[in-house]
């Protein structure tokens, strides 16, 4: 994935796990963050944490354009701003009332989020579709020894004996969240092998982990 000394791009999720006005909790190189999809479809990302009670965001609910805490249903932009106080409706939240906010960039079915200023915007995969996503008990290395394959500049795993099969990876904290990618052509039969394989694969660096352990 592209980065520099400023900031760096995550892939989060896949578009196809974050239906419109949903949220879900996601990582990034900065902590935990609320994944959100607005009514409208616009997809966002604050900090997992309401300023009121600290409860999580990504415990909470989508209305229209806004992401609302579970507890007491504090309501806040894309922008990051307190939009509404259920316990208080004829209160204009004071601008010092916001959650922090992440850069988004939503492109071929995969959600990347920024963490500080990147200098590129993240990778395009043209030729790849995503498949699914599947966490991996275990780290790139591991991953990277049961591929039979490094990870490339663009950020993707080549699996040795299927090379038209990607694995998108992100490390999380002892974890490994794998976004499965094959190529555009590949027919229905070849989705089902890919998906397969990529268990497979799974299952082949847990173990390697194991053993190391």
């Amino acid at each position: 994935m592209p980065s520099d000394t400023a900031g760096s791009w995550t892939p989060v999720a896949l578009s196809a796990d974050l239906p419109s006005a949903t949220v879900m909790p996601a990582w990034t190189q900065a902590g935990s963050i609320a994944l959100w999809r607005s009514q409208s479809g616009r997809v966002s990302a604050s900090s997992d944490r309401c300023p009121h009670r600290g409860m999580r965001l990504s415990h909470g609910f989508v209305r229209g354009e806004a992401l609302s805490c579970i507890y007491h249903g504090w309501s806040y932009s894309s922008a990051g701003t307190c939009i509404r106080i259920p316990a208080h409706p004829d209160l204009v939240p004071p601008e010092t009332i916001r959650v922090a906010v992440h850069k988004v960039e939503e492109s071929n079915g995969v959600i990347w989020v920024a963490t500080g200023e990147p200098a590129e915007q993240p990778p395009g995969f043209d030729d790849l579709v995503p498949l699914r996503s599947l966490t991996a008990e275990a780290d790139m290395a591991a991953l990277e020894a049961a591929a039979g394959g490094k990870t490339g500049t663009d950020g993707l795993i080549r699996i040795a004996d299927c090379p038209w099969i990607r694995l998108l990876p992100t490390e999380q904290a002892g974890r490994t969240l794998i976004h499965v990618m094959i190529e555009q052509s590949r027919s229905p039969a070849d989705r089902v092998a890919a998906s397969r394989l990529a268990e497979a694969v799974r299952r082949r660096a847990e173990a390697c982990r194991t053993e190391v352990a």
